[in-house]
C-alpha cells in the first residue's frame, strides 16, 4: 500500500522546514558486537568508467557531488531522493551539551534520548533534537563518532569515525534513501554510507565498513537517574527548529506505510512493528519483536558463540507518534547485553518493577545493564550493538527468517 496524499504533503513541509537555515554544500550488515569492523585506510584506487548509471537517469542529482559514482556496491535504481540536498537536513557538526540538572528544564520524563557510554563519559542525544538533524559528528572520551538516527526506520546507530589520509572522517546527510533508510556522506571523499549497515554503498570507499559502538534508545527518566553527572546534548545547536515537536506525526501507526519504500514486506510482522536486531560478524542474526518483548520483557538466548539477553521496559515514548514527542504512546525500551559476566552465564527474569534479576545471585539489574542491588551491585553486563527499527526496514536489509518467534 502506497503513502496517503496526506503523508506525502506532510513530508514536503518537513523538507521546506529541514531546509531553512541549512549549510549549503543488498550488502552484508557488519557485526553489531563490540568487536571491531576494520575500515579502508586509504581509498581505493581511482576509476573511470563511460557511464556509471548505464544510460539510466538516476532519481537523485550527480551535479550536487564529487563523488565517484563508478565505484557502487548496489544498483542506483535502489536510491530514491528523499527531497532535501546534500545537508538539507543539517547535521551537528559542533555539539554543544548541558547537565542533566539544566536539561530537566526542556525534557520530560518519558521522552526518548539515546544514551551513549564510553569510559566515564555518559551523553545524551534526545531524540527531540536528533529527528530535525539526524547525525551529530562528536568526540567521546577521545574517541571520534558519528550518532545517527533516521526517523523514516526508527534506527538510532552509532558508529566511529575512522581516520582517511591522517583525517577522521565527517559525516553528513546526502537527501537520498535506500529502502527508506538514511543515506549518509563523508565530506573527506564524499563516498555514500549506508545508515542501516554502516557499510559505503557508493564512492571511493566502497565496500569499507564503520565499527558500531553500542547505543539505545531509553527515557530520558531512565538516563537521568543513571547518570546523574552525564552530558545532555543541547538545543543550542545553531539552527532553528521546533525542538520537542514530531515533524513525521502519525509515521509509525501500525496500518501505515513505508515512506519513500518499494520493496516487498515480509508478512510475519506488519511493516511498522517493531523489532530489536542483533547481527554478528558470522553472518548469524536474529530479531524479537516488541510484541514478543513487551509480554515477557526478558529473553535468555544464544547466537553463534554469544549469549545474550535482551531486556524491555515499559515507560518509553515513541517519538513518531504524536505531535508532542513527550505525548507518544508508549512503546518502551530495549537494553542487549552479553550475559556472560565474571565467566559464568547468568540467566535473567523480569521483576514487576521494570528492572530484572539474575538466576545466580539474585541481584537486580536496570535497563542498563547494571546491578543495583544485591551482590553483584556495581557490575555492568557488556552492552552488545542493535537495531531497534520498523519490522519493514529488518527484513529489507536482513534475511527475515532471522526473526525468533514473531508473536508471545
Amino acid at each position: 500500500m502506497p503513502p496517503t496524499a496526506s503523508f506525502l504533503s506532510m513530508m514536503s513541509v518537513i523538507w521546506v522546514a529541514a531546509a531553512c537555515g541549512a549549510s549549503p554544500v543488498q550488502a552484508e550488515v557488519p557485526q553489531a558486537t563490540n568487536q571491531a569492523i576494520s575500515v579502508a585506510a586509504t581509498p581505493q584506487a581511482e576509476s573511470a568508467c563511460a557511464d556509471p548509471f548505464d544510460g539510466e537517469k538516476p532519481d537523485f542529482d550527480p551535479s550536487y557531488w564529487n563523488t565517484d559514482f563508478c565505484q557502487h556496491s548496489i544498483d542506483y535504481s535502489e536510491i530514491s531522493s528523499g527531497g532535501p540536498p546534500p545537508d538539507g537536513i543539517p547535521p551537528i557538526d559542533h555539539p554543544q551539551f548541558e547537565t542533566v540538572v539544566s536539561a530537566e528544564n526542556w525534557l520530560e520524563d518519558r521522552e526518548p534520548v539515546i544514551a551513549l557510554v564510553l569510559g566515564n563519559d555518559a551523553r545524551s542525544y534526545p531524540l527531540q533534537i536528533m529527528t530535525w538533524h539526524e547525525i551529530v559528528n562528536d568526540i567521546v572520551s577521545g574517541l571520534p563518532v558519528t550518532v545517527t538516527f533516521c526517523p523514516l526506520c526508527n534506527t538510532a546507530l552509532v558508529f566511529e569515525r575512522p581516520e582517511v589520509n591522517g583525517e577522521s572522517l565527517s559525516f553528513g546527510t546526502s537527501g537520498n534513501l535506500r529502502n527508506s533508510d538514511l543515506v549518509m556522506y563523508d565530506r573527506q571523499t564524499e563516498s555514500w554510507w549506508q545508515q542501516f549497515s554502516g557499510e559505503a554503498i557508493v564512492g571511493e570507499l566502497t565496500g569499507s565498513r564503520l565499527t558500531p559502538v553500542p547505543a539505545t534508545i531509553i527515557a530520558w527518566e531512565d538516563f537521568k537517574f543513571a547518570y546523574p553527572q552525564g552530558q545532555v546534548l543541547s538545543q543550542d545547536t545553531g539552527f532553528d527548529r521546533a525542538y520537542g515537536k514530531n515533524p513525521y506525526a502519525g509515521y509509525d501507526n501500525a496500518g501505515s506505510y513505508p515512506f519513500l519504500f518499494s520493496g516487498e514486506v515480509d508478512d510475519q510482522l506488519r511493516p511498522m512493528d517493531r523489532v530489536v536486531g542483533i547481527w554478528l560478524g558470522s553472518g548469524n542474526a536474529v530479531a524479537y519483536s516488541y510484541l514478543r518483548l513487551s509480554e515477557e520483557r526478558v529473553i535468555n538466548d544464544s547466537l553463534d558463540e554469544l549469549s545474550l539477553v535482551v531486556f524491555w521496559k515499559a515507560g518509553t515514548a515513541s517519538a513518531l507518534d504524536t505531535t508532542i514527542i513527550a505525548e507518544g504512546s508508549d512503546i518502551g525500551s530495549t537494553g542487549v547485553f552479553n550475559a556472560e559476566l565474571n565467566g559464568d552465564v547468568l540467566n535473567f527474569v523480569a521483576n514487576s518493577d521494570g528492572t530484572f534479576a539474575d538466576n545466580l545471585t539474585h541481584s537486580t539489574w536496570n535497563i542498563i545493564g547494571k546491578a543495583v542491588e544485591g551482590p553483584l551491585a556495581g557490575q555492568s553486563l557488556q552492552p552488545i550493538s542493535h537495531h531497534d527499527t520498523f519490522w519493514f526496514a529488518w527484513s529489507a536489509f536482513v534475511p527475515p527468517e532471522t526473526l525468533n518467534s514473531p508473536t508471545p
